[in-house]
């Protein structure tokens, strides 16, 4: 995959400009609310700790990511919002985005594996970064899930 034009950054929610944290949040209404017509929570109250990856095309949101670090009640890190824009798609952006969320990931958190809830059409998807299936298939908002982890990079004993 080629590096392209584009720039990853990555930020707290605190570090976004109010034009940065819309656009961001704008892009997941139109895909996982809208394009998927699931209405759901989006406003989940998981943003304000989290970490936002999000690749850019020079001043246009592309893509996004949320990062989230392990706590007591899940003690692996966790990725999820995954999203790319409908205007970007086919440009291999969802593959760039989990390479730099699970670099991220592994940098902060190398030694916790990495979870993530993935709607079940993208099983492969994630498969194909070193995640395997920890659960039976759900209903999460009527659309098919499956949980999968990533092991940790450095393995503790």
């Amino acid at each position: 995959m080629e590096p392209g034009p584009y720039k990853v950054i990555l930020s707290g929610l605190d570090e976004l400009s109010p034009r940065e944290l819309y656009d961001m949040l704008k892009m997941r209404v139109d895909v996982f609310v809208v394009e998927q017509k699931c209405p759901y929570p989006e406003l989940d109250g998981k943003d304000v700790d989290a970490l936002h990856l999000r690749l850019m095309d020079g001043k246009t949101l592309v893509g996004s990511a949320r990062i989230r670090k392990p706590e007591k009640d899940e003690p692996a890190a966790r990725i999820g919002r995954v999203v790319v824009s409908p205007d970007h798609r086919g440009k291999r952006l969802g593959e760039r985005l989990m390479v730099e969320a699970i670099a991220q990931c592994e940098r902060l958190y190398a030694e916790r594996p990495i979870n993530l809830s993935a709607q079940s059409h993208l099983k492969g998807f994630y498969e194909s970064f070193g995640f395997v299936p920890v659960s039976e298939e759900y209903l999460e908002d009527d659309i098919p899930h499956i949980d999968m982890q990533r092991p940790a990079a450095i393995a503790t004993d």
